[in-house]
């Protein structure tokens, strides 16, 4: 797809994550396709020159997390990163509180498994601290107070430099908060999953939590590169993500082309610049952009450097409210509970 260059490259827009002396870019690498698992398989190689094509892109935060691949992308990141001055331009990103057993992924965030958890992400990113852990999705089976301790301890201990929380109700989020701190919560948001708008979003921006928006392109639907004839290879999440199945894709894809309309008509940009400038301008702090290849990053450019006005943000919604009559979020990605 073509797109239209600016004149000057725009500066990266970076934002403090208050009380770590963190620095991140607005723009992170997001790496879940990397591991390959529910993604049609990985390239190492590629993989890796694309870490590193980020931090030339002016992108320094990288988010990782062991169930990418089982391991697989964590220990691409290590690699990419295992160049001293290579690694001290990177934010490093992870997660913690899954186990996998069969390719079939559950949800454990219980100390035992967090205290494993870190010595082998560690091991993996070739690094002795990790700047920001997250726990990746709430356990039912495990307290949350339990699993505020361990994530509290490892940050006294100094193996992190801050803690996160993944996929966490508000309630939860609050609960948290009164064992651990929390300095970043990473929760689903883009033009299609605005969930979080309704309570999650407003509490971070009124307590100073520094929010990571995942899923910036929604799988890809927000590239302006899918049609109603795309295919996807083997072990694909798109074949079990309901957005994909009729009659939702036929909906959301005519909502990307009238989006893609309105980016080039007013913007001069395409729909995949919209879409994640739209996410900058509507309060996240960070869009965390997904890829494996370095000329996926390509696009990056045209996202900095200017903002939606508020008659097009007005339009956009329109555009959703007229296209998709039967929305739904990102639900089906949520991991399964242990049997005890």
């Amino acid at each position: 797809m073509a797109t239209v260059k600016p004149l000057q490259r725009a500066e990266m827009e970076f934002v403090d994550i208050p009380g770590t002396g963190l620095r991140v870019s607005r723009v992170a690498l997001g790496t879940w396709a990397m591991g390959g698992w529910m993604w049609g398989g990985a390239d190492t190689s590629e993989s890796i020159a694309t870490v590193r094509a980020a931090l030339d892109h002016g992108i320094n935060l990288i988010d990782t997390a062991p169930a990418y691949g089982f391991g697989l992308a964590e220990e691409i990141v290590g690699c990419a990163l295992s160049a001293m001055s290579t690694r001290s331009r990177a934010v490093i990103a992870t997660k913690t509180g899954i186990e996998w057993q069969d390719e079939k992924v559950y949800r454990n965030a219980s100390r035992q498994r967090i205290v494993r958890e870190v010595e082998d992400s560690l091991r993996r990113l070739r690094t002795d601290c990790i700047d920001i852990y997250q726990v990746h999705w709430p356990d039912p089976l495990v307290s949350i107070g339990e699993t505020a301790e361990a994530m509290r301890e490892l940050y006294e201990q100094g193996k992190i430099r801050s803690i996160g929380v993944s996929n966490f109700s508000l309630a939860q989020l609050q609960q948290f908060r009164q064992i651990a701190p929390v300095q970043v919560v990473q929760a689903p948001y883009n033009l299609f999953e605005r969930g979080i708008e309704a309570d999650i979003l407003p509490y971070c921006r009124e307590h100073g939590i520094v929010t990571l928006g995942y899923g910036a392109l929604c799988r890809g639907l927000l590239s302006g590169r899918m049609a109603l004839d795309s295919t996807f290879g083997e072990g694909d999440l798109r074949h079990v993500d309901p957005k994909f199945q009729a009659p939702r894709y036929a909906q959301y894809l005519e909502a990307v082309r009238q989006l893609d309309e309105l980016a080039r008509t007013q913007f001069h940009r395409r729909v995949i610049h919209l879409a994640v400038r739209w996410m900058l301008d509507s309060g996240i702090s960070v869009a965390l952009w997904g890829g494996r290849r370095p000329d996926q990053l390509f696009a990056l450019e045209d996202v900095l450097g200017w903002s939606i006005d508020a008659g097009s943000m007005d339009r956009i919604d329109e555009i959703l409210a007229m296209t998709i009559r039967n929305p739904i979020g990102p639900e089906f990605m949520a991991p399964m509970q242990r049997t005890l």
